[in-house]
């Protein structure tokens, strides 16, 4: 594994995760209801139209599916990029990756962004500074990416060992 590539790819796939959360989150809210503290979808709801927004949802399963299935590509390329030798390299590498976003999300863009940002609030929750500030609500759900990421970490380095090494 070349650690100048791991770094490199970091820093790149932070941006790009930021971009994908912000650029789609400030133009539109609720396209990002299922992220957002029940409280606050509660009061959205009050003056607006629900729509699926549980995580188990259809629109939300479907949601994910594809950015699971974008990120496995991208996942095989990136580890093989940084040179990865075997299945546990590739694991760890993408669980690795993995990890640094998720943490990122929960601390930069859930406590700082998400929290700050009136721009990124849905719309006749703009009141609600207490609960945009729910750190054990971000905390707890980056606790649950730790365990969501392992499936995608296996997935990808499985998917590196069979097509690439294999």
């Amino acid at each position: 594994m070349i650690i100048s590539r791991f770094i490199i790819t970091t820093l790149l796939l932070t941006i790009a995760f930021t971009a994908m959360i912000l650029i789609p989150l400030i133009k539109n809210p609720v396209w990002w209801i299922h992220d957002f503290p029940q409280n606050i979808q509660d009061e959205y709801f009050k003056t607006h139209e629900r729509i699926p927004s549980s995580f188990f949802s259809k629109t939300v399963l479907m949601k994910k599916a594809l950015g699971l299935i974008i990120a496995l590509a991208l996942l095989v390329g990136i580890v093989w990029w940084i040179g990865a030798q075997s299945f546990l390299e590739a694991f760890v590498i993408i669980y690795g990756l993995w990890t640094i976003i998720n943490w990122y999300d929960c601390f930069i863009l859930d406590w700082v962004f998400f929290a700050n940002i009136k721009a990124v609030r849905l719309p006749g929750t703009e009141h609600m500074d207490k609960a945009y500030h729910q750190k054990t609500y971000h905390f707890i759900r980056a606790l649950y990416g730790m365990l969501i990421g392992l499936i995608p970490s296996v997935l990808g380095a499985g998917l590196y060992t069979l097509l690439i090494q294999g």
